[in-house]
């Protein structure tokens, strides 16, 4: 549940912290009075977007920030580790969002850093909004399907068949794909069997084409090498090279050391050094006979590399991806000699797959049936207890012609609010006051199948009466036994069956429009004076009465 709630310069509200209860909360106010601030900032927490003209003029920044406790919190630390953000403390999640003028917007969750997107997921798992235009919404099948599928809990039923559906669609797509797209002309086959030669001419390994590479280079720079290894050599073995001079400093040194026989080891240690330096003039001198290329070797040089430029140009920057573009092109001319055989396996795993998923989707109807029925009976005694006494509602199920991802079969709801009136489509007969309380029934009956703990209504009493009122403030109530319930309303007889009530008073008498937000249901004498306001006039001894009348039952 919700259990605080901090506003700070959100549209015209500058600051408010609240401590939420459980159950039923009813939120009132005169029309414009801002209690769409308390919904905005719900909203935002649950990862809408916004632009920052919602952020209150003359301030830097606003932030909303909520404290949400769950008694088993394994769901959420599930979510949060997926999102690589910090778990629960004690149960607690705590939610920040701080949208600043001129800077980039911050949130937080548990302390850590998180995305707008992860901010989302969470909403997900904790708060659901239903608006006004949510009626609306019960006129698209797709929804009807929806609800159908949540009261009859068969979501795992509905995975196991879209797995199947996707397997199915996926190898008819794959079957499309070899039969259009594989089959090769003449000359794309005589193309790909040329890259095919000039990749087995080639080593393609990476020390393989390293030593190309390197050859390359030395081919094209070839006499500046050998003329720079010549350079070396004579500066070593030649007339006046190192050598010479350092064979007459040996010399000397064992001179030295006839003299003084502790000299020895430096007269070896520069003795090694002249056998050092003669072997390095020799290589020196090897290397720049290796260097010289015969015109044959050069071409043949020149040929590999400019064929490896061309494979690495066409197929991908490294070895790796020139190999690889290698196994798909062998794979892609040995499927030409057996393309129709291939089609022929395809085609027997689409069938098979098609079978699976048509078991499935009857696996799937089969609940649905059944559940259409117990929908259908509930439904009909909830939309009674709401002011119809002679309703009939139907939930009908039609046999597609084709697969589709929901199954075999669409929903439709059927309604009829009359006694004596055939059930017509509720897009057909049902007016915008009977579709709220057809969609308030349903949300009644399936409040207990919605694990998500905090639900917000936004003038779900709009379009029906006062004595319907209280009806719908009996079915909010009977919903916030097993949820958190916020609903925005107008009508005094919904607001008093709240066990919570939140005032939104905007005060325009200062030089600028200020929005307050007051917890009142500590405090029956405000709360019997916001109901007489409802009902028409706080000062009125007669509202006041009523006021007190609608509290007490």
């Amino acid at each position: 549940m919700l259990q605080s709630l901090r506003i700070r310069n959100l549209a015209l509200l500058e600051e408010v912290a609240l401590d939420l209860e459980p159950g039923f909360t009813a939120v009132t106010g005169e029309t414009g009075a801002g209690k769409s601030i308390l919904l905005g900032a719900l909203s935002l927490l649950a990862g809408s977007r916004t632009e920052k003209t919602v952020i209150r003029q003359g301030a830097a920044a606003c932030e909303v920030e909520a404290a949400l406790f769950f008694k088993d919190a394994r769901k959420a630390d599930a979510v949060l580790a997926a999102l690589d953000l910090p778990p629960c403390e004690d149960g607690l999640l705590i939610l920040k969002r701080s949208l600043p003028r001129d800077k980039a917007p911050k949130i937080t969750v548990n302390g850590g850093l998180a995305t707008l997107s992860a901010l989302q997921a969470l909403g997900e798992l904790w708060i659901d909004f239903h608006g006004p235009g949510e009626p609306r919404r019960l006129l698209k099948e797709a929804a009807q399907l929806e609800l159908l599928d949540l009261y009859a809990r068969a979501g795992a039923t509905l995975a196991t068949y879209q797995e199947s559906y996707r397997a199915w669609r996926g190898l008819q797509a794959q079957r499309a794909k070899l039969a259009n797209e594989t089959r090769l002309t003449p000359d794309q086959i005589q193309f790909l069997e040329s890259q095919l030669a000039k990749m087995d001419q080639l080593e393609l390994t990476a020390e393989a084409v390293e030593t190309l590479e390197r050859d390359c280079q030395r081919l094209s720079r070839a006499q500046e090498l050998i003329e720079l290894a010549q350079a070396l050599a004579a500066g070593i073995q030649g007339e006046d090279g190192l050598l010479g001079r350092v064979a007459l400093l040996v010399r000397e040194a064992r001179q030295l050391e006839a003299l003084d026989p502790a000299s020895k080891p430096l007269a070896d240690r520069l003795a090694a050094v002249s056998v050092e330096l003669a072997d390095l003039g020799g290589e020196f001198a090897g290397l720049s006979q290796n260097l010289v290329f015969e015109p044959e070797q050069a071409a043949q040089l020149q040929t590999r590399m400019n064929a490896w430029l061309e494979l690495k140009r066409r197929h991908g920057g490294d070895v790796r991806a020139v190999r690889a573009a290698g196994a798909d092109i062998r794979r892609r001319l040995e499927m030409q000699g057996d393309l129709a055989g291939a089609l022929a396996r395809l085609d027997r795993q689409v069938a098979e797959a098609e079978q699976a998923a048509r078991r499935q989707a009857e696996a799937l109807r089969l609940v649905r049936e059944q559940a259409a029925r117990e929908l259908a009976k509930a439904g009909a005694k909830a939309i009674a207890q709401l002011g119809f006494k002679k309703t009939e509602l139907q939930v009908r199920l039609a046999t597609l012609p084709e697969l589709g991802p929901a199954g075999d079969c669409a929903c439709e709801f059927l309604f009829s609010p009359n006694v004596g009136e055939a059930p017509l489509p509720l897009g057909r007969i049902a007016s915008s006051g009977e579709l709220a309380r057809v969609m308030l029934a349903l949300k009644t009956i399936l409040a207990d199948l919605d694990d998500i703990p905090v639900l917000v209504f936004d003038e779900v009493d709009a379009n029906v009466g006062g004595e319907i009122g209280g009806l719908v403030g009996e079915k909010l109530a009977g919903i916030a036994r097993k949820h958190q319930v916020f609903c925005v309303t107008h009508l005094p007889q919904v607001a008093a069956h709240a066990a919570n009530h939140l005032v939104v008073t905007k005060d325009q008498e200062k030089t600028r429009a200020v929005v307050t937000i007051e917890p009142i249901h500590g405090n029956r004498k405000a709360r019997v004076s916001e109901l007489a306001r409802m009902l028409g006039d706080r000062s009125a001894k007669s509202a006041l009465a009523h006021a007190e009348e609608l509290l007490g039952r």
